[in-house]
């Protein structure tokens, strides 16, 4: 029976932000009506002026506003909407509120809750994919490990072993461990970070891979039985396991390995009945054997990079599929064209360990020309706080080739200028500069011995000095190490060897 055709006519825009104005735009873009949310922090921000209506949810606390289903539910209720768009974070991975959505009567622009269970406990999406033929990534699920089960666990995969919470994301409850001596503490963290985080303390253990890649296939089903991949995303420059630059195609694929993992992602999205947007995770080793990582069950925030080398527009297709329409393409109607490459803007210093920044922003100038796109929540008077995630926008790049799409993206950053509040755009034009990124010769740990050319040798210095200090023990090593990391940002080993690389005595 195929399903019922429910055409939308207001959506309400559960989110903030950039993804806040994307999702508005797609819905007002194809004749729907749209509203949304606001805390007391974003009264004033550019998605509020855009919507047809804006609803007040509650204080600038994510708790008690983006994060509170009911008031989300109350606000849909009063603006009269069909369907709810929870856009990406707080709530989109939530199979307890995309159910309570469909209970209260509207359309949830998503996956099934069913698939967002299924997908969000990853030891259950590990068990899940080696089902349907998917590898993964050898590992050790268990509920709880005891200092002996743990140990074991390691020694049986071999060092070094990466501790992941089966249960978020963000790069939260996450550790790599070298050696056995570091492991009961490293557990006892990602334990104790996953319980804060999420709620949920259970962890389990990976091999961890040499020289890895990020590579994620963009997918999309419908109600209609319908599973397509829409190509693959390279998103292996990362700080804190979170993406800072995405590309497509990925520089590291070869046509064969591309088509072998995208028959892959379009199983597990099979296995799992999946309709609407999603995106299926892997990590490819430096001899090219690739592993299922995780599947997000949302639009994911690098989704403009495949948009721009297919010309497809994700959220109307979310929208029509969430109605109960068929997709409007097919697998032989995605043909790739040229290179796009994504950069995200945030308020954050990389010099002090990426330290969130705060401020107003007092003015603004945005890149324009061919090829360049901006997804931004950004206008002259936000304010920017600690409440939130700290990305401010996304600037995204397409060429005929990647070497197009490099030199626009340079030239676009160059022109990006956010006054009142530091951000990471100095920064991100150091990543583009860098040799290896220009060559494509890049993986997952591309940023841990990164070494912007701007950077001042008098900070650097300070780390080196502190590690000298620290190599010799005792208080006065202690305090030198403690003392350098908020000054340069660094840890004092790291600098030891960015010194080297240099080429200094």
């Amino acid at each position: 029976m195929s399903p019922e055709v429910r055409p939308l006519k207001k959506v309400l825009v559960a989110n903030r932000g950039e993804i806040a104005v994307r999702i508005i735009r797609a819905c007002r873009t194809h004749g729907v009506e749209c509203a949304v949310v606001y805390s007391d922090a974003d009264r004033t921000t550019r998605a509020v002026r855009l919507a047809n209506e804006a609803v007040r949810i509650g204080p600038p606390e994510a708790r008690l506003s983006y994060l509170d289903p009911e008031r989300i539910l109350d606000a849909a209720r009063q603006v009269g909407a069909d369907a709810i768009h929870p856009g990406y974070g707080f709530l989109a991975e939530s199979a307890e509120f995309a159910r309570s959505v469909r209970e209260a009567g509207f359309v949830f622009v998503g996956p099934s809750a069913d698939a967002i269970d299924a997908m969000g406990d990853k030891i259950n999406a590990r068990r899940r994919m080696k089902e349907a033929g998917v590898p993964v990534v050898p590992g050790k699920e268990a509920e709880a490990f005891d200092r002996d089960s743990l140990a074991e666990a390691a020694e049986s995969i071999g060092y070094p072993v990466m501790l992941k919470a089966t249960a978020g994301g963000g790069g939260k409850g996450i550790r790599i461990v070298w050696e056995e001596s570091e492991l009961w503490s490293a557990y006892e963290q990602s334990v104790g970070e996953a319980e804060k985080a999420f709620g949920n303390g259970t962890v389990y253990m990976e091999k961890a891979l040499e020289e890895p890649h990020h590579v994620e296939f963009q997918i999309f089903g419908d109600r209609h039985g319908h599973v397509v991949h829409l190509f693959d995303r390279e998103c292996s420059v990362q700080r804190r396991h979170q993406k800072v630059v995405e590309e497509s195609p990925s520089p590291f694929l070869t046509p064969a390995l591309r088509a072998e993992m995208a028959e892959a992602a379009v199983a597990a999205a099979k296995a799992m009945d999946y309709d609407n947007a999603g995106t299926v995770e892997f990590l490819v080793d430096k001899h090219r054997n690739f592993y299922f990582l995780e599947m997000n069950t949302r639009l994911q925030v690098e989704h403009p990079v495949t948009e721009m080398v297919l010309g497809v527009d994700l959220v109307a297709e979310q929208l029509r599929v969430a109605a109960g329409e068929p997709m409007s393409f097919d697998q032989t109607d995605l043909v790739p064209h040229g290179h796009a490459i994504e950069v995200r803007v945030c308020a954050e210093d990389p010099d002090r360990n990426y330290m969130p920044a705060v401020g107003t922003v007092q003015a603004l100038t945005v890149p324009a020309g061919p090829g360049v796109r901006v997804d931004s929540g950004l206008a002259p008077g936000l304010e920017v706080t600690l409440h939130y995630d700290s990305m401010l926008a996304k600037l995204i790049c397409w060429g005929t080739d990647r070497d197009q799409a490099l030199g626009r993206l340079k030239q676009a950053l160059s022109e990006f200028k956010v006054a009142g509040l530091k951000t990471n755009i100095p920064f991100l034009g150091a990543i583009l500069r860098d040799e290896r990124f220009a060559k494509g010769h890049y993986d997952t740990g591309f940023l841990s011995d990164f070494q912007p050319p701007e950077m001042r040798e008098d900070l650097l210095r300070a780390a080196l000095v502190a590690a000298v200090l620290t190599r010799h023990g005792g208080a006065l090593g202690a305090t030198a190490r403690a003392a350098s990391a908020p000054s340069c940002g660094m840890d004092p080993w790291k600098a030891l060897g960015r010194w080297k690389r240099l080429g200094r005595p």
